[in-house]
């Protein structure tokens, strides 16, 4: 781990490639989902795009994240930026020979996604290395202003675009963009934690490093639990947001981008808070407090009536800013606590957990949604992140998650 006071170089150009990767993967992400609602206008398309964008997380986690905490974190960043672009110049071909339909959009989801995971678990078992333990909240604040800085400028440049170009053209600039994320990332040197290395065939003992490292963790275990309950209501309503643009707020691609911008302009608030001020003493106060802000949001969404465009602007906002302050202390205290060696494994064995239903909640998202309408989504995920957020600041184990982790104890 980063043994002095202060950020390393290093983690700015991990940083700024980042950065680059993400701006490039966002348009890509607009102009598909856009493109699936504009061309079939059906909820259980854009629920089966959402699931198989979620599901390389959910059943390869554990064994991305054992290959990260073998393999070299720099290589596989490279790797996974370079097999998303190929990725993107194939929809590129198959756009500009006029022969892209549903299939293809949907097998390039699913291989951008399993790249995508690698890369996050990656770039996250790093952060550590190259971060000293007291800064990590306030860098997960930053990485969470970047995201919602992106989230504010990609969907309407995308929106843009899409009125200025074919498809095929706004595609390319997630190659370009790949291809200076990649040149950025190749002038840095990322240390390799003590334990790792190919020393012994992959199997399923380390495998399941992960999983036991968490099972002895009481109090994460609590917030998996909850977490894959919250991901199975709320995942379905943001999968289905374009949908709530159409068909209740009556509005199109532009009116998409603003509520994304919206959500991003919360997100770099969020951030730029966190920055500064760090949280709670305890973090897990403030992930809870964000919960319970972040649910209110969401509610919101579900009730506001047909005319009540801008009020949905301001919760989509209250909802990015929130998000922030649930997602940004949590992750912090995992790479605070779990040793180096483990990151890769334990990280990717919680989002696999926390994962877990969701699929089941993407599949009935359609249906659902075209038998009772968008919002009933909205209004369920709402509901269950406030009350989940009230519940867990009244059990103990949640509350005292740093004590009692196994962390310390367990490096290799």
């Amino acid at each position: 781990m980063q043994s002095s006071d202060s950020v390393s170089r290093g983690f700015w150009a991990v940083w700024v490639s980042h950065a680059l990767s993400m701006f490039g993967s966002m348009l890509v992400q607009f102009a598909l989902v856009w493109w699936i609602a504009r061309t079939t206008d059906s909820a259980t398309a854009l629920s089966i795009a959402t699931l198989l964008v979620l599901l390389p997380g959910v059943l390869l986690g554990p064994v991305i994240g054992a290959l990260v905490d073998r393999w070299d974190r720099r290589g596989i960043m490279l790797g996974a930026d370079g097999g998303m672009a190929a990725v993107t110049l194939f929809l590129v071909l198959l756009a500009r020979a006029d022969v892209l339909h549903l299939v293809p959009i949907y097998v390039a989801l699913f291989l951008r996604s399993i790249l995508e995971t690698f890369h996050w678990s990656a770039l996250q078992a790093s952060i550590p290395l190259l971060v000293p333990e007291r800064h990590l909240a306030r860098i997960a604040g930053l990485n969470q202003a970047l995201s919602g800085a992106l989230n504010m400028i990609a969907p309407p440049t995308g929106a843009l675009l899409l009125g200025l170009l074919p498809l095929q053209g706004v595609l390319l600039i997630d190659v370009l963009t790949a291809a200076l994320a990649m040149l950025t990332l190749g002038f840095v040197r990322i240390p390799r934690p003590r334990g790792s290395g190919p020393a012994r065939p992959l199997g399923w003992e380390e495998i399941r490093e992960g999983v036991e490292f968490v099972w002895r963790w009481s109090g994460a275990l609590i917030l998996m639990g909850m977490g894959a309950l919250l991901n199975f209501l709320v995942n379905p309503a943001f999968a289905l947001l374009p949908l709530l643009v159409t068909r209740h707020f009556r509005g199109g691609a532009l009116e998409l981008g603003a509520l994304e911008s919206a959500w991003g302009a919360g997100t770099i608030s969020g951030g730029l808070l966190l920055g500064v001020w760090g949280g709670f003493r305890r973090r897990i106060h403030t992930t809870l407090a964000g919960l319970i802000g972040m649910g209110v949001a969401i509610l919101s969404l579900g009730l506001l009536p047909p005319g009540a465009f801008p009020v949905a602007l301001g919760a989509m906002f209250l909802g990015g800013l929130m998000n922030v302050l649930t997602n940004g202390p949590i992750l912090a205290i995992l790479q605070a606590m779990v040793p180096p060696a483990l990151q890769g494994r334990v990280l990717m064995a919680i989002n696999s957990i926390i994962g877990l239903i969701s699929p089941l909640g993407l599949v009935l998202a359609g249906p659902v949604a075209d038998a009772l309408g968008v919002r009933v989504w909205f209004v369920a995920g709402g509901l269950a992140c406030a009350l989940a957020g009230g519940i867990c600041l009244g059990i103990p184990a949640v509350v005292r998650i740093e004590e009692q982790a196994p962390a310390r104890a367990a490096e290799p």
